[in-house]
């Protein structure tokens, strides 16, 4: 039995479901510094994202689909965290900014990452999700409809508009609205 934040776990240490979640730890911490922009704070959803999978384990009935769940609760996680943030306000730790992939990044690519870093961070979850799981995953449109449980088609005009809205953002244009969407918009503001 593994015990997680006083709840116990069903799961053996020892257990497949065990090793395979240990094997995905590399690839899950990735994935949280690409969505939250920092190491210390990743770290810390990490550990939340597998207390709570450790909890939950009897949900998943093929390991095979792990990667996804993991990725799954780990969103979810931090959605949460923004919206607790949004109420509460941001408190800095300056504990915080030792790691911070901000300030690691070379002096000669800094202005360039900062504007990326930046660029992302103004995406929206769905637009930085997706994004994430093509570009830093590198998974195909088929495996991204899977995990999220959309239609192929949504992904890759998701994908495209991600792409669009991240490129207006690093190259500091105006968001482009394409001329059938204008055309919709200005009729439901009659």
């Amino acid at each position: 039995m593994i015990a997680a934040s006083g709840a116990t776990v069903t799961k053996p240490a020892h257990s497949p479901f065990a090793a395979t979640l240990i094997t995905h730890l590399p690839q899950l911490r990735r994935y949280a510094i690409a969505l939250t922009g920092s190491p210390s704070i990743a770290d810390d959803l990490v550990q939340d994202g597998i207390e709570r999978a450790l909890r939950r384990a009897n949900s998943l009935h093929d390991t095979e689909h792990m990667a996804g769940w993991l990725r799954s609760i780990l969103l979810h996680l931090y959605v949460d965290m923004i919206r607790l943030q949004r109420t509460r306000g941001i408190g800095i730790d300056l504990t915080q900014f030792e790691n911070d992939l901000a300030i690691s990044i070379p002096a000669t690519n800094h202005d360039a990452a900062m504007d990326f870093i930046q660029a992302l961070k103004g995406l929206s979850n769905e637009h930085r999700q997706i994004l994430l799981l093509a570009g830093l995953e590198g998974l195909n449109y088929q495996e991204i409809a899977d995990e999220l449980g959309i239609p192929r088609g949504t992904v890759m005009s998701r994908l495209a508009r991600a792409r669009e809205r991240l490129r207006c953002i690093v190259e500091n244009e105006e968001i482009r609205i394409p001329p059938s969407s204008r055309r919709r918009r200005s009729r439901i503001e009659r």
